[in-house]
This record gives C-alpha cells, sequence and structure tokens, in this order.
C-alpha cells in the first residue's frame, strides 16, 4: 500500500497516492462505463523537459485515480487498481499495454489494492478488504496530522477475467504490497499479522510463510531483483525513544504516518539488510533496473512539502543519483516491461481534475 503524503490524499498501496474514499464501495454502471470508454485508447504525449530516457511516452487511462500498474510476464497485459470519478474505493483492473480490453476483475467488494500476475499469467493475486467488510472501510483520522490507514487486507488469487477467487491468507491484518519473484515461485509482501510491519516471503500457494525483517518500524513495498537473488524495499526505522513511541502507539491504532521513508536492500532470505539511499522525506515504490544493478524509485525531496514526486535512478551503493522525471505534478510507481523496453509508471501530468492520476507508458532510452 502506498498513499500520499497530505491529508487530501489516500492509498494508492504498494504501499498508494489517492483522495481519501468515503461511500459505498461498488462502481456504479454509469461510472464502469466511463472507465471503459475512457480507457480503449492511448494519447502520446509530450516528455517533460530533462526527460532524457523517456520517448513515445503513451497515456492509458483517462480519468479518476489509478495506480501500481504492473506488467504480466508476456508484456501485453497491465493489472491496477483504480477508483473512477465519484466512487470510493480502488478496485482491480486488467488493460492491454495499448489502452484496450480494460475489465475489471475485482468483485466490487471492500477495497483492493497490490494486484500482479503469476503463473505464467494464467493467475493474479491482489489484496482486498472484502472479508473485513464488503463496503468501503471509513477514512482515518487527520485531526492529530497526516497518516495511513492499515486497512484489515488480506490477498486474494482469481483468473485473470477475475472468476475463481480464492483466498491465498486469512490473516485478517494489513497484507499487502505483494510482488512476484523471476522464477514464478515465491511472493513476497508486507503485513501486520505478528504486530508490526514487516516483509515476508512465502509459496505461491500460501505455504511456506517466512519473515524477513524484524527491526521496529516499517517495511514494506518490496521488490525482487532480476536475478532473484536481492530484494529492494522502503523502510521506516524509528532512531529516538519519542519516535519509536510515536510509531508503536499508532500502529495500535491500525495507523502510520509516512513522513520519512528510504530505499533499502537485503538478500532474497532477508539477510544483509541496508540502507541504500537517505534523502529528505518519504522515498518509495523502488523497482529494479533490468541490469540488477541500479534502483528506480519515487521521491518529493526536492519538493518536502508537496506532491510533486518524480522518479529517479540510483545505484545499490547509493552512488549515481539520476532524476528520471521532471514534471511538476506527481509520478510514483515505477516498473520496467519484461524485456526491458518500455516503464510504466503512474503520474499526474495533464490531470483535468484536482487528485487525477493515469497510467502512462514510455519507451526506455538507456543512452539518450
Amino acid at each position: 500500500m502506498y498513499q500520499l503524503w497530505v491529508p487530501a490524499w489516500r492509498p494508492a498501496s504498494r504501499g498508494g497516492l489517492l483522495p481519501a474514499p468515503g461511500g459505498r464501495s461498488s462502481f456504479s454502471p454509469h461510472m464502469h462505463a466511463l472507465l471503459l470508454t475512457v480507457a480503449l485508447f492511448q494519447v502520446t504525449v509530450a516528455p517533460e523537459s530533462g526527460e532524457v530516457h523517456l520517448r513515445n511516452i503513451r497515456q492509458l487511462t483517462f480519468g479518476g485515480q489509478n495506480a501500481e500498474a504492473y506488467y504480466s510476464a508476456t508484456g501485453r497485459l497491465l493489472i491496477f487498481q483504480a477508483t473512477p470519478p465519484g466512487a470510493a474505493c480502488d478496485q482491480m483492473y486488467v488493460i492491454g499495454v495499448d489502452g484496450t480490453g480494460l475489465k475489471r476483475v475485482s468483485d466490487g467488494r471492500g477495497r483492493t489494492t497490490c494486484g500482479w500476475f503469476y503463473d505464467h499469467d494464467r493467475r493474479i493475486f491482489y489484496s482486498s478488504t472484502e472479508a473485513a467488510d464488503s463496503t468501503c472501510p471509513p477514512r482515518p483520522d487527520y485531526s492529530r496530522g497526516y497518516v495511513w490507514a492499515l486497512y484489515d487486507y488480506d490477498m486474494y488469487t482469481a483468473n485473470p477475467d477475475g472468476s475463481d477467487r480464492r483466498p491465498l491468507t486469512t490473516y485478517h491484518r494489513y497484507t499487502a504490497e505483494g510482488t512476484l519473484s523471476p522464477d514464478g515461485q515465491t511472493i513476497v509482501f508486507t503485513s501486520l499479522k505478528d504486530g508490526d510491519l514487516d516483509i515476508y516471503t512465502m509459496n505461491v500457494d500460501g505455504s511456506n510463510v517466512r519473515q524477513l525483517t524484524h527491526t521496529l518500524g516499517y517495511d514494506g513495498g518490496p521488490v525482487f531483483s532480476p536475478d532473484g537473488k536481492m530484494i529492494a524495499y522502503r523502510a521506516f526505522h524509528p532512531q529516538t525513544a519519542a519516535d519509536s513511541a510515536e510509531y508503536v502507539s499508532l500502529l495500535a491504532q491500525k495507523l502510520v504516518r509516512p513522513a520519512r521513508m528510504d530505499i533499502w536492500v537485503m538478500n532474497a532470505d532477508g539477510s544483509d539488510q541496508r540502507m541504500v539511499i537517505h534523502v529528505p522525506g518519504p522515498s518509495f515504490a523502488p523497482y529494479f533496473h533490468p541490469d540488477g544493478k541500479r534502483i528506480i524509485f519515487a521521491s518529493n525531496f526536492k519538493h518536502p512539502d508537496g506532491l510533486n514526486f518524480d522518479l529517479y535512478l540510483v545505484n545499490l551503493d547509493g552512488t549515481g543519483l539520476e532524476q528520471i522525471t521532471t514534471s511538476p505534478e506527481f509520478d510514483a510507481f515505477p516498473m520496467f516491461s519484461p524485456d526491458g523496453k518500455q516503464l510504466v509508471w503512474i503520474s499526474g501530468r495533464g490531470r483535468k481534475a484536482p487528485h487525477e492520476s493515469n497510467v502512462f507508458i514510455a519507451d526506455w532510452v538507456e543512452k539518450p
């Protein structure tokens, strides 16, 4: 789960960034038809000045809040979560990389997040609050500052059309942010099941659950390296007694304050945990470059008080920081295509309404 960093926005999860929801969870037929209509084509968008690694940018969705779009193994499909205009909760969708064939694959109950393809694209998994309540969970109380609500997500598996849905986990506590290992055998995810926000792995059938992180704090957004030997993630570990006390107090209320996040890596077995880069404010949504030697991630460290997040590349040792996007709007949730030739991400560029965010794809130019 990811959420935006100001009270006007709510999570889009692997770990999100959309406005806080309220009201019923299912989409009306009109809303669903609107989303289908606007996603049946793609529009080419000019890059911003300095976006030299991005060519032939295409916008795939057009309205509402769309987030966390991730490629299928073939590179032909994307799975993402979306809240159309006027709706209250994210639901899961699948769409072609050319913007056609949009289909909702969750059933409209609860809130959903963090979708992924697996089993050679024959199955998907995602997280949903439907077991806790079929309606949208309430927004957190922002009276004491901006916080994320740690909703009672569990992970579910289904066919790519949404049929044959069944639970992968039944913890009834925040369990989300799942991604797949390159060999297709292991899911890495974040859960509150043992009392802290830690990273775990499990087999794709839900068996052999193993805890990888144990330090007090939020460890989340994990993703495997191309060779499957490493995991990149974002983390906030309280450094003072006061920070620890606040973190624990909020956690007891199923809340977390995301004001600071750093990018970390560890071995796939949880060993050798180390920080890659620390900059002011929150950094999140890491994903490995195809060479396995760099990580692309989102941060607002140049504009820490606002929503101007951009994408950056950094070497695993923290050197060579390079800015990839330069739009004054929100840019986050990057993922390289399986062949490394394209990049998909979420952006607020060109938005027609406040807090709108859409899915964009660009050809990746390694050496401009």
